[in-house]
């Protein structure tokens, strides 16, 4: 189990996110290795079909990878992501995103991310993402 000093450090730098407080997201780390990421779709957020933007989705998404391969204070960034839209989505849906670590190697790991409508728990996109591990913490590590 995380100390909890330590993992109230790294939710505080993870929260320090300008574009997730742009977007209006809420970010929630469950456990290591695994977020939750969650937003209202405004009208600033539709494309011209009146539906979500596919950026938006990847985006939300994309904040939750971030938060859930940096859940141990280990700077991590994104190597690839391959992401499938699956249904669409509209002006005043909830939408959440929850990522699953998969893999976790030595300096990669691999993420499963999901995109669903809250109310009617409809998959709207998932995504499988790569992350690299630098050799530096934004939050020391525990000692071992």
């Amino acid at each position: 189990m995380m100390d909890p000093t330590r993992a109230a450090a790294i939710d505080a730098h993870i929260q320090n996110d300008a574009f997730m407080r742009f977007l209006g997201a809420e970010v929630a780390i469950v456990s290591p290795g695994h977020s939750r990421v969650s937003l209202t779709v405004t009208e600033q957020m539709t494309n011209f079909h009146g539906i979500t933007h596919g950026g938006v989705v990847f985006a939300l998404g994309d904040l939750a990878f971030a938060a859930a391969s940096n859940s141990r204070g280990q700077t991590a960034v994104a190597l690839n992501v391959s992401i499938t839209f699956l249904n669409p989505s509209k002006v005043g849906d909830r939408l959440v995103a929850e990522a699953r670590e998969c893999h976790r190697g030595s300096r990669t790991g691999l993420y499963e991310i999901t995109v669903v409508e809250a109310i009617s728990d409809t998959l709207i996109a998932r995504s499988q993402d790569l992350v690299y591990r630098k050799k530096e913490w934004f939050v020391a590590p525990e000692p071992e």
